[in-house]
């Protein structure tokens, strides 16, 4: 099995110490969850591409745990950069959309209130709503052993969204009647590759022409037709696939 990966401040890894210490949430989590022992395995990151690899050399307590550091690491951006737009769904497939995603390694997920949307995010529930997602992919980022923790930014409009897509090397939608097969699609090796992922009605005609005038035109992803939750994930697998990130 591979080391158990925890979330530390980005200051704890910025100097040569052989030895960290592990305590508050995150230590709690290691030595009373976990229950890490003395010589086990055991990565510290900041989310932000640096690791520290060692093992557990000592525990104190229920929520303390020192390490011995054997190595830090530091892991290079991705490239390209990937960004999933995800229609908020309902109930709890929101969830289920950011803790795939970034298992399989997408950079950016934003939420989108798309016209079609059942679910709205407005005031304190959408605050709420935000924070889970973004827990969500901090859990699923140390599960799938992630150094770099993909970025849940802020809900977008339809027109923020067509902004967005303005600016990426290469941008599309996710539509069961695009001409075009995403399998297929012309693809840059650097830069920026955004995809939008529509609600479980669907993308609107005016949605789909305002995205088409911004350089996101549709795409196909196969013959079938996936819910909002899993169309994400499988088109990312794609991506990541068909750029060489997971060559």
């Amino acid at each position: 099995m591979t080391a158990p990966v925890f979330l530390v401040e980005p200051a704890l890894l910025d100097g040569s110490s052989a030895r960290l210490t592990l305590d508050g949430p995150e230590g709690r989590h290691a030595v009373s969850v976990r229950r890490l022992q003395p010589g086990e395995e055991i990565v510290l990151t900041d989310g932000a591409g640096r690791g520290a690899y060692g093992v557990v050399d000592g525990v104190v307590g229920k929520d303390v745990l020192n390490v011995e550091v054997h190595a830090i690491r530091d892991e290079p951006a991705p490239s390209p950069r990937l960004t999933v737009v995800q229609a908020l769904p309902k109930g709890d497939r929101g969830e289920l959309a950011v803790e795939t995603m970034t298992e399989v390694g997408v950079d950016v997920i934003v939420p989108w209130a798309a016209a079609r949307c059942v679910t709205q995010w407005r005031g304190e529930r959408g605050a709420k709503s935000l924070a889970k997602w973004r827990s969500t992919a901090r859990e699923a980022a140390k599960q799938s052993r992630r150094l770099r923790f993909p970025e849940v930014a802020e809900m977008l409009t339809t027109r923020q969204l067509a902004s967005l897509l303005a600016t990426a090397d290469f941008a599309g939608v996710l539509h069961e009647e695009g001409s075009t097969a995403l399998a297929t699609a012309e693809l840059p090796t650097a830069g920026s590759v955004v995809l939008v992922v529509g609600p479980e009605g669907g993308v609107s005609p005016e949605e789909l022409t305002a995205f088409a005038q911004a350089g996101a035109p549709p795409y196909r992803l196969g013959p079938t037709v996936l819910r909002t939750s899993t169309a994400g994930v499988a088109a990312a697998a794609l991506l990541l696939t068909r750029t060489g990130r997971w060559a």
